[in-house]
């Protein structure tokens, strides 16, 4: 990211396990975006459009009235192949939709040269754990071949990433659901 660029950040209200995710902005976009508020981030956004734009567009997808973020991206924070699976992975499986960590890794065209088993899946976990923008490019529609698989943050990043693909239709709604219908 260029010196003369920082990032200001802002705390959007969510109904997610996790509570309010922080969002860092910059000229270009959203630059950085996780679960979990972070109170007293610095420096703060005080651009009233940037947090009026952030916060309605999250509060919309949230409550399953929009299937798509419309924020730009600032992809400084990432580079090279993690870049290249990060967009791959934005471009090619929408809303609803699932693909498993080999899949993406296959999609991506990054791993062609790798032999070892399981090794390119696992390298896409490690990426996707590694998200600089999180929901913004849907890591949690990156799956298991067995199962749900991983998400940051423990219990409650599982309990997240269940949420999410809740929302978007891949799991039905258990009793406990507490997201739009």
């Amino acid at each position: 990211m260029p010196q003369s660029w920082s990032l200001s950040w802002l705390t959007v209200p969510t109904p997610l396990p996790s509570g309010p995710m922080h969002i860092a902005v910059t000229p270009l976009g959203v630059a950085a975006a996780g679960y979990g508020g972070r109170d007293g981030e610095t420096p703060p956004c005080t651009d009233p459009a940037k947090v009026t734009a952030v916060t309605e567009r999250i509060g919309a997808y949230l409550a399953g009235r929009t299937r798509e973020l419309g924020l730009p991206i600032d992809w400084s924070l990432s580079s090279g192949p993690h870049r290249t699976v990060l967009r791959t992975l934005r471009e090619q499986v929408p809303y609803g939709r699932t693909i498993t960590y080999g899949e993406l890794a296959a999609r991506s065209g990054v791993f062609e040269d790798v032999t070892e088993p399981g090794l390119a899946a696992r390298t896409v976990g490690q990426m996707m754990a590694a998200n600089p923008v999180a929901l913004l490019v849907p890591c949690h529609r990156v799956v298991a071949a067995d199962g749900i698989g991983g998400f940051g943050g423990g219990r409650v990043g599982i309990d997240v990433k269940r949420w999410l693909l809740t929302l978007e239709g891949v799991l039905e709604p258990t009793l406990d659901w507490n997201g739009p219908l």
